[in-house]
């Protein structure tokens, strides 16, 4: 699968540095807005998280965000998830050509959510491994 660079505004947002902020990236690149104005929104609905024993802090936009969370998130933005592998199915959609639908798409690997735009992956790198990137599901607006 092709990729091209992008970090979805974060650069002219004033960010600098590495950051494990692929949810705020991803949404960012395949909705086409701005990064600062989805990492307010996103940081405003982590404060809004409870703390419990298995969540021991909140979402944090800059290290990581809770599935839930940006689940919540793209749903009030009117973005509907496709599931691609369930429990006991095994792996059937990669990272790959030809795998995934045309379009705008958040798409969710292990521990990564990614934009993948007409088959072209928008990110700070090449998350596919060679193809062989499991993807348990993608967004899609409206």
């Amino acid at each position: 699968m092709q990729h091209a660079f992008n970090d979805g505004g974060r650069a002219a947002a004033g960010y600098a540095g590495r950051a494990g902020d692929c949810v705020v990236r991803a949404i960012a690149i395949a909705g086409e807005r701005p990064y600062q104005e989805v990492y307010n929104e996103l940081k405003a609905l982590a404060k809004t998280e409870r703390v419990s024993k298995r969540r021991r802090g909140r979402s944090t936009v800059r290290d990581g965000v809770y599935k839930s969370t940006y689940r919540l998130y793209l749903a009030s933005k009117d973005w509907r998830f496709t599931p691609t592998m369930g429990i006991g199915t095994g792996c059937r959609v990669h990272l790959k050509d030809g795998e995934l639908p045309s379009g705008r798409l958040i798409v969710v690997t292990s521990r990564h959510l990614v934009a993948v735009i007409n088959g072209i992956i928008h990110d700070t790198h090449n998350p596919s491994r060679d193809g062989t990137r499991c993807v348990y599901g993608y967004f899609t607006k409206g």
